[in-house]
């Protein structure tokens, strides 16, 4: 599959999409099931400033994108969160993340937003060689405490 040129198509994320995002969450080690997908995509869909979005190829959904547009009150204009974004591995490689990303900051730049930040686990090295690749830098730390 690797060398083989497909067509990619970028949309909304629809009902029927939820047994491949479940599939491409577990991929990155959130085992989840299609109905937890559906749950998700559904309270999502139902706010403006969420957009889930999906990368269809050969038929079959390959990558996944979320997105969430943040007030700030420190700053003109709104931040565009990158919550999670997931290339099937059977088809990284393809500019189909670098795609995803295109239009997540179009979409940023038509709202508001003056930046566009990525959540990522510090043992994701691939992933955050991607992100330097695409023009993004690593400027901060974030703290949790789990409840």
């Amino acid at each position: 599959m690797k060398n083989k040129n497909i067509e990619i198509i970028i949309r909304d994320a629809e009902k029927d999409d939820c047994e491949a995002i479940a599939g491409l969450l577990a991929e990155l080690g959130y085992p989840n099931t299609p109905q937890f997908a559906a749950k998700k995509i559904n309270r999502l869909s139902k706010k403006i400033n969420n957009r889930v979005l999906v990368a269809t190829g050969d038929n079959i959904v390959v990558g996944v994108l979320s997105l969430h547009i943040v007030p700030l009150l420190h700053q003109a204009g709104d931040l565009c969160r990158v919550t999670a974004i997931i290339v099937s591995k059977d088809y990284r490689g393809k500019s189909i993340g670098r795609r995803l990303m295109e239009i997540a900051e179009a979409y940023a730049q038509s709202n508001g937003c003056i930046k566009v930040e990525i959540t990522s686990g510090d043992h994701r090295n691939e992933a955050h060689s991607f992100y330097r690749q695409i023009g993004y830098k690593e400027v901060s730390r974030r703290f949790i405490k789990l409840l």
